[in-house]
């Protein structure tokens, strides 16, 4: 069960990424950011920035609080930090 509020992130914006048919090299190109930096912040290793939110939700064209909900396979109460 995911409590670290950095792998629920990571786990959302991997699904969003992958609904939208990116990957994580489109995604890096089409936001600014490097896919290293991606694969770490999918994989929970990475605090992300704000301004990060905000270029990745542009570039997968949703809105920063879509990539703030908790991925699908994960129940709210579980996400609750």
């Amino acid at each position: 069960m995911a409590t670290d509020p950095r792998t629920i992130f990571g786990q959302r914006l991997a699904e969003v990424r992958k609904a939208k048919g990116f990957s994580q090299e489109s995604l890096a190109l089409e936001s600014g950011l490097a896919r290293s930096y991606l694969g770490g912040v999918e994989r929970g290793q990475r605090n992300i920035a704000l301004l990060n939110i905000y270029k990745l939700a542009k570039a997968l064209k949703v809105s920063p609080a879509h990539l703030l909900e908790p991925a699908s396979g994960l129940k709210r109460a579980q996400a609750k930090v």
